[in-house]
């Protein structure tokens, strides 16, 4: 039994009031709340929205864009190179320069981050209203459907079946409301709940308050009504769900876990970057500020917002396809998912279920069992299905409207025990005059292991083995065909309350005959999710026999099929092995879908849930990606991460697509960047150790890696191979160390062909006449010994600045994909245009005033003659590289 320490002390306190004292302490009319009780209440008691969603304003969107590991990074960087640069220097040496390009290239990323955040905010809200959950409050004297979230403490509220309980309510009134608190308890139990007092002393449980509802409850059936005593944070639920997060995000662990590889890689290279310069120039302060800009080069600081601009992408492709993504990170949860656990009813087989055959227990039509069967299906107010829609709709047929009038008016409800999926049947108690009937419907199994006595054209017989027999007889062929079939039975009382003991002792009348087609889409669909490496697992209750008839006409490997009872009697050695070998599960409690899908998932499989049913929710909360459908009960859809507009496995298909899309461009960013940035740092330290002079200044190493994050915006909207989103995609941080340690170094052969090239021809021929820089102290002196210098820095300085841009932003076409770049696969036409751009730019920058005040000099044309080629051959390395990589590695991304 779980403990009452969750419980806000002010709702057992007024749980313990009676209902006029409530209305007194709340201030309620019979009208309800007016707008202004409703605004002072929301001010004294909170909104009704949990933490994670309460954070999601713009302010904390802003937060996020300018708060995260590398925007930290970047800021302790300016902060340190303000105080080298500004305050630790004399009024003639301070250069504000690097601290401000620092700075703006950490207000360059946030902002644009920011903006994308938004963008996906208002994506997010706005799909995220069209599924929202509502709920019946008593507002200036009329009843009202209104978003849970605008509930205040005091509303007066109605509850109905499918409903879920939208915040921590004292009941004033209830009929058969009967409440599954899972969500709470982790117990399946069914609690009635009732409107009277609860007694002081008496609550030791979640279960023992009798007149509370609880937050994230599910009302299985019946009605009722109450007061809210707390909202958002300060209920149960809310409790729990700021303690601990119940689901496992293998999103931001991935993402976490890459943001580290890379943070590690910093920590190691630093440090040897700022002793190698240290050492060979004996100029520590200029090695410090070197060994910094360095760290701001191998930062990412753009990482945070291509990842949320792949998401926010990918949902907004998603919503025009009629899928909403209530959870923006389930996106890459599509991506990555390799099994899709399905319910057989309304996803393999068609939403309008049919009533074909009305029978005795012999097969011949029976009347009676209609009508008995007619008056549960109308009576019970749980849950409403397909089937009992179907058994609803049969006073529709021609002449039959008149009858079922009059038989609603004969018999009238008195009691119910709705169904759960323990019991497998729901029980109506009727009353006509002095007559008192129990009406129990459902699972054949179940209903007939509690009848002793059958009935046949009025005579009763004993059930015994000759009836159990019969109903083989009747029943397992309709079963074979894939009709569902559900047992009628019903019972003489003379009480006007139920109680579970007396669904013992049933008289069994005969069967209700289902037919359940299989939609004609379901098989196209099955087999082209099986092409995308997607194994779909179906979790239903049905009976054995409907279930794998119904599979084996769509295509799926009935061969291997378990019951739930077979299930249970399995080691918890077996288990594992017999639920990975199985394709169809029948007769499964709510409580055993959970169990399958926990196993999948501990076997290491990425399971996605697909339900609508209030059976299926403890199975959507569990899985890595909950989907359900528009038309699907109010908690289901509310526990879901997504909700589909039409309940059909082709968007499904789509969706696993766009997942990938948007995890292939997520870690081609990742990758090329990581890869890019090793390369330039790891040729950085090559030249701090043997040349005479930095080979770029801190200030060049920051510029250029602005500039080639900036045309790394347009990834998200990169095409993709559609080799790539053939088979599932998971995070794998170990693979980014391993890519930059093969690709990285890649450039920086030609970053050293570019130093030779630069240090012994190019600048000597013109700048120095011939002449290598550590020999112009023995021709120049003075004033001109200085200015040769710095021209032979700045030409040299400016070459590798130039090379360094167009190897880097080359190689994003190169690592992009497998293919040869340009020719058997292009990249978008934005990430193409934003790629030249960039290398445009930064060609161009040593040519200009800004580069002169940079301390560049111009490159004179012959030095095209030589990056043309070297390029060149630089993409024909990388190609040789890449190669040898995906056979080595087994893929490229």
């Amino acid at each position: 039994m779980k403990k009452l320490s969750m419980v806000h002390r002010r709702v057992l306190d007024d749980a313990q009031a009676d209902i006029g004292a409530l209305y007194r302490t709340f201030h309620i009319s019979e009208q309800g709340y007016s707008e202004e009780q409703v605004e002072k209440s929301r001010a004294r008691y909170g909104e009704n929205v949990l933490s994670g969603r309460t954070a999601d304003t713009v302010f904390y969107r802003l937060r996020r864009a300018f708060v995260n590991p590398f925007t930290v990074i970047l800021f302790v960087l300016a902060v340190i190179s303000f105080l080298t640069d500004v305050v630790l220097v004399s009024n003639f040496s301070r250069n504000v320069t690097t601290p401000v390009i620092i700075l703006g290239m950490l207000l360059t990323s946030g902002v644009v981050r920011f903006v994308q955040e938004l963008r996906a905010k208002r994506i997010a809200d706005h799909l995220t209203q069209m599924v929202s959950s509502t709920v019946l409050v008593l507002r200036d004297g009329q009843w009202v459907k209104l978003s849970s979230t605008e509930l205040v403490v005091g509303d007066q509220v109605r509850l109905l079946a499918g409903d879920r309980v939208p915040a921590d309510i004292r009941l004033t009134a209830a009929k058969d409301l009967f409440v599954s608190q899972s969500v709470l308890t982790g117990e399946s139990a069914i609690v009635e709940k009732s409107a009277g007092v609860l007694p002081r002393g008496q609550a030791r449980s979640y279960a023992d308050c009798s007149n509370l509802v609880f937050m994230g409850s599910s009302v299985t059936g019946g009605t009722g009504e109450g007061i809210v005593l707390a909202v958002g944070e300060d209920t149960v639920y809310g409790g729990f769900s700021t303690a601990e997060s119940h689901r496992k995000n293998g999103f931001d662990q991935g993402a976490n876990s890459i943001a580290w590889v890379l943070i590690r890689f910093m920590a190691v290279l630093i440090p040897v970057v700022f002793m190698a310069c240290g050492l060979t120039k004996g100029d520590w302060i200029s090695a410090f500020l070197f060994a910094l800009s360095v760290a701001v080069g191998l930062t990412p600081e753009m990482l945070p917002m291509v990842i949320n601009a792949c998401l926010a992408k990918g949902s907004a492709a998603m919503g025009k396809k009629q899928t909403v993504v209530k959870n923006i990170n389930a996106m890459q949860g599509f991506g990555s998912m390799d099994i899709l656990c399905v319910d057989k009813t309304g996803t393999l087989t068609g939403d309008q279920i049919a009533l074909e055959y009305y029978m005795d227990i012999l097969g011949n039509e029976s009347q009676a069992v209609l009508d008995f069967g007619y008056l549960n299906s109308l009576y019970h107010t749980g849950v409403k299905n397909h089937l009992d829609e179907a058994v609803v709709r049969c006073r529709k047929m021609p002449g039959h409207r008149i009858h079922y009038q009059e038989l609603e008016g004969q018999y009238q409800k008195l009691d119910e025990l709705p169904f759960d999926h323990e019991r497998r049947f729901a029980s109506v108690l009727v009353g006509r005059g002095e007559e008192k009937l129990l009406l129990v419907k459902g699972s054949i199994r179940e209903v007939c292991r509690r009848c002793s006595w059958i009935e046949y054209k009025g005579e009763r017989r004993s059930m015994g083995g000759e009836g159990s027999a019969s109903v083989h007889a009747i029943v397992d062929d309709m079963l074979e065909d894939g009709m569902k079939v559900l047992a009628v039975a019903y019972k003489p009382m003379q009480r006007d309350r139920l109680s579970r003991e007396d669904e013992n002792g049933l008289i069994l009348l005969g069967y209700l005959a289902f037919f359940d087609a299989p939609k004609q889409s379901a098989a196209a669909a099955i087999g082209r999710l099986q092409k995308l490496q997607v194994d779909v697992r179906v979790l239903t209750g049905d009976n054995r026999d409907v279930a794998v008839s119904i599979c084996r006409r769509l295509g799926i490997d009935t061969a291997r099929n378990l019951t739930g009872e077979e299930l249970e009697q399995l080691t918890d050695n077996e288990r594992p092995v017999a639920i990975e070998r199985t394709a169809v599960f029948s007769e499964l409690s709510p409580k055993q879908k959970v169990q399958v899908v926990q196993t999948l998932r501990a076997n290491g499989h990425t399971v996605g849930f697909l339900g609508d049913g209030m059976n299926d929710l403890p199975a959507v909360v569990e899985s890595d990606v909950g989907i359900s459908v528009d038309t699907a009960a109010e908690a289901v859809k509310e526990a879901a991460d997504v909700v589909l507009l039409k309940k059909d496995l082709n968007v499904l298909e789509e969706g696993i697509q766009e997942g990938r899309k948007t995890y292939a461009n997520m870690i081609k960013y990742i990758k090329m960047t990581a890869s890019s940035n090793f390369g330039n740092m790891f040729s950085v330290l090559a030249a701090s150790a043997l040349l005479p002079f930095l080979p770029m200044m801190s200030l060049h190493l920051i510029l250029l890696n602005l500039i080639y994050d900036l045309s790394c915006t347009a990834i998200p909207w990169d095409n993709v191979d559609e080799e790539f989103i053939a088979k599932p995609r998971k995070w794998d941080a170990s693979s980014v160390g391993n890519f930059m340690l093969w690709i990285g170094p890649t450039s920086s052969i030609f970053d050293f062909t570019t130093y030779l090239f630069m240090y012994f021809v190019f600048c000597p021929l013109f700048i120095s006449g011939g002449v290598l820089f550590n020999d112009l102290p023995a021709h120049f002196s003075g004033m001109e010994l200085a200015m040769m210098q710095a021209k032979y820095i700045g030409m040299f300085q400016a070459g590798w600045f130039v090379e360094s841009m167009w190897s880097q932003t080359l190689v994003i076409h190169m690592i992009r994909t497998p293919k040869l770049p340009f020719i058997q696969r292009r990249a978008s036409a934005p990430l193409t245009l934003l790629t030249l751009t960039g290398i445009t730019v930064l060609t161009i920058i040593p040519f200009t005033p800004f580069g002169a005040a940079l301390g560049f000099v111009a490159l004179p044309a012959a030095y095209f003659a030589y990056l043309i080629p070297c390029i060149l051959l630089y993409m024909v390395l990388a190609t040789s590289l890449k190669k040898a990589y995906v056979r080595h590695c087994g893929e490229l991304l």
